[in-house]
């Protein structure tokens, strides 16, 4: 069974002459323990897919399909509960708050799950303990590297053993040495913890990396190379 499908998937916004189809009919499966790039340029549509298969938005017809069964007629209040136990986020902007510590930052997403106090320390350590700043917890977000900030954010990212990380250019705001730590980084949960990585970027080296790439022109996936 594929722990993630989108089947035939529109999104359009605006109406009348504004109106523009951002997807055109997405049909995609994604296996747990994949890793799959989803690639394409400025305005493709790739975001706009990976924010649909993230529960971050809905589509304007065809439905997401989450291990088997659909989201479509589900609450909102349902959706967020569902995206923040089983996913995993990584963005190019850290969207962390900044005068906030390290630690406190990474046990959010298990403050909003309502984990008791002294479990969602345990589990924000263990997870700050497998992207190696376990000695920055007390630091303030803000004083950090670039490089130390997207790991915090991988640390957020898998505080909640979550089924599925999505990485939205994760190494684009990075030097080429630190990327590939983060690159490594992201792999290694990926096959050592069977975590499903999906991966949006425009970095051909980055998709390469991953077992499929789904490359997207104007709305739609194309096969090979343009």
């Amino acid at each position: 069974m594929s722990v993630i499908e989108a089947r035939a998937l529109k999104r359009s916004y605006g109406r009348n002459e504004s109106k523009f189809e951002a997807l055109k009919g997405i049909d995609l499966k994604i296996e747990q323990g994949e890793s799959i790039a989803i690639i394409g340029k400025s305005g493709s549509g790739k975001s706009t897919l990976m924010h649909i298969l993230a529960l971050l938005d809905k589509p304007t017809s065809g439905e997401v399909l989450l291990n088997g069964s659909s989201v479509k007629n589900i609450k909102t209040k349902e959706l967020n509960h569902m995206r923040n136990e089983g996913f995993g986020f990584v963005f190019q902007q850290f969207f962390m708050n900044p005068k906030d510590t390290v630690l406190n930052n990474v046990m959010l997403p298990l403050k909003i799950a309502g984990i008791s106090g002294r479990q969602r320390k345990e589990m924000a350590m263990k997870a700050l303990k497998a992207v190696e700043l376990e000695d920055k917890t007390n630091n303030k977000a803000n004083n950090l590297s670039g490089g130390q900030k997207q790991r915090v954010c991988i640390a957020r990212a898998l505080v909640n053993n979550p089924q599925i990380i999505f990485a939205d250019e994760p190494t684009g705001n990075l030097d080429s040495t630190t990327g590939e730590k983060i690159e490594k980084l992201l792999f290694d949960l990926n096959k050592k913890s069977g975590i499903t990585l999906i991966i949006v970027t425009h970095d051909d080296e980055l998709a390469a990396r991953c077992d499929r790439q789904i490359r997207i022109k104007d709305g739609e996936i194309i096969e090979g190379d343009e």
